[in-house]
């Protein structure tokens, strides 16, 4: 996933804010999962919906106001109920800004932990 740095997104020095990595590391493990079929729609109308148990960032390089940022998500890690993700950003210039592993688990509605569905254990 690709984003372009806002006003919106930085402190008053022009450097991306720290909380927005994480932000940017939603949206971007959002669109793996729209890329693999599952939407947020879908999800929801399966009663499937995932919570961050653990989010871990570490930050390498600022990122600047009107940065052009790629961001990579894979997951590392499967059970039976979470999804472990490794995510990085990079800028235009290939220079790593940060990355994260977030710790996610598979629940219902009522927050019950529930397996992951066959079609995520299986990719």
């Amino acid at each position: 996933m690709s984003y372009r740095v806002y006003f919106e997104d930085t402190d008053l020095m022009g450097i991306v804010y720290h909380a927005r990595h994480l932000y940017f590391f939603e949206r971007a493990r959002t669109e793996m999962l729209r890329e693999h079929g599952f939407s947020l729609t879908v999800m929801a109308q399966n009663n499937i919906y995932f919570a961050i148990r653990e989010a871990q960032v570490r930050y390498h390089f600022p990122a600047y106001l009107d940065d052009f940022l790629n961001i990579t998500t894979s997951v590392a890690n499967k059970t039976a109920c979470t999804l472990q993700f490794k995510q990085t950003m990079y800028n235009q210039n290939d220079k790593l800004i940060s990355e994260a592993t977030v710790m996610t688990v598979c629940v219902d509605q009522a927050l019950k932990p529930r397996r992951l569905p066959t079609l995520f254990i299986g990719e």
